[in-house]
């Protein structure tokens, strides 16, 4: 194949490659219906599923109801949990089973016969509360079902010094008052902490068809060679299509941030309504960080792609990314010490940390921003350069 001659990297070239990609990006059902599916209705589905899943735990926290085999040999105790407005129920005769299968979603509180002879001897009857820590609903409810025994404890106690004359204050030798620290929108974190993820994982499968389209897709069609033929350098030809998949990654990253606006009137707790504040402030703040990460993550998936000679095998090897992309913000889970300064300086972790600390109600400062965007804008450059050589050695051969 004969060269032509390879002009400097001129903006007017980088552009008319930059619009011929757009165009090809959007026509593309594949891209359109990632678009569609990733960014616009990501945030309605997301937050209906979290609403119903809040709405189940308070619907099921409002039913008040306390599991229990054998309450008929502890007529007391069920007086007492009958007047802190709970709901004594007969608990199945296989509740293991079911409390192993997921199937009962409260803890059972086993009674034994002798229990009112004991407590009426002064004895301290023993109970069984039987839960299964891997049943999330009835490992919640163990807690509370414990303190209500506790209360029940107290109760008797405070009862039996009175009926000889000693003041109950001896059970309680100091006064313990709570005090919550969190605020109301780090309260609401708790149950949002996954919308960052949503969103990045969004602009990561919404750049890789462009990103692998216009690299190992156009050499598997053959219309790669011919393109490096045009006067324009290889470096123009990275830079306009590098610009067209960043457009289309950072469009669903805006578009996914927005779709949180109207979502919110999907939300059906009214706890989670009056604890999820997402406002034009946040939305923005989303944006800001999500956008270096949409142009770096483009520029990191055409390279991987660029060294590949079929789409699928473009595909396949960008799983490392996408595999490294989906475990970076694990390890805010396994961090036990608190966010840490160098979170800011990891792609992906880095605007997990502080699209989580926007949801928390806590201002980004420039430092935060900016560390992002630099390293951003260094590993753009790296995969650029590095994909500019690959047809720069195309072109020559």
């Amino acid at each position: 194949m004969m060269r032509r001659h390879l002009g400097p990297a001129s903006p007017s070239g980088a552009a008319a490659v930059f619009r011929k990609e757009l165009v090809d990006a959007l026509r593309d059902r594949r891209t359109l219906a990632t678009v569609l599916l990733s960014s616009v209705l990501m945030g309605p589905l997301v937050l209906l599923l979290l609403s119903s899943l809040v709405a189940s735990l308070e619907s099921r926290a409002e039913q008040r109801v306390v599991v229990v085999q054998g309450i008929e040999h502890a007529p007391t105790l069920r007086n007492f949990i009958e007047r802190q407005t709970f709901r004594v129920e007969a608990a199945p005769p296989d509740y293991e089973a079911r409390l192993r299968d997921a199937r009962l979603g409260d803890p059972v509180l086993v009674v034994g016969e002798e229990f009112e002879r004991q407590l009426a001897a002064g004895d301290a009857p023993e109970v069984l509360l039987v839960s299964d820590s891997s049943n999330r609903q009835a490992e919640a409810g163990a807690g509370r079902l414990a303190r209500l025994l506790d209360a029940f404890s107290r109760e008797r106690g405070t009862l039996v010094l009175a009926l000889r004359g000693v003041p109950g204050s001896l059970l309680q030798a100091i006064d313990v008052e709570e005090r919550d620290l969190a605020s109301t929108r780090s309260r609401a974190a708790q149950f949002t902490s996954l919308l960052p993820f949503f969103v990045i994982m969004a602009v990561l499968y919404g750049a890789l068809n462009a990103a692998l389209d216009t690299t190992a897709g156009e050499r598997e069609r053959g219309s790669l060679e011919p393109l490096l033929t045009n006067p324009a350098a290889p470096l123009a030809l990275v830079i306009g299509k590098w610009g067209a998949v960043a457009a289309v990654s950072m469009l669903i990253a805006l578009l996914s941030v927005l779709s949180f606006l109207p979502a919110q009137w999907l939300i059906r707790s009214e706890t989670l309504r009056s604890l999820f504040l997402f406002g034009p402030r946040e939305a923005l703040g989303f944006v800001v960080v999500l956008l270096p990460l949409a142009g770096s993550l483009s520029a990191l998936m055409m390279a991987v792609a660029i060294r590949c000679r079929s789409f699928k095998e473009a595909q396949a090897n960008n799983t490392v990314v996408i595999l490294a992309v989906s475990l970076l913000p694990l390890l805010t889970l396994f961090n036990q010490g608190g966010e840490k300064p160098w979170f800011v300086w990891l792609p992906a972790l880095a605007q997990h940390t502080l699209m989580n600390r926007v949801l928390r109600g806590e201002s980004l400062s420039a430092m935060d921003v900016l560390a992002p965007l630099v390293v951003g804008v260094l590993l753009t450059g790296v995969c650029l350069g590095y994909i500019a050589r690959r047809l720069r050695a195309a072109a020559v051969r």
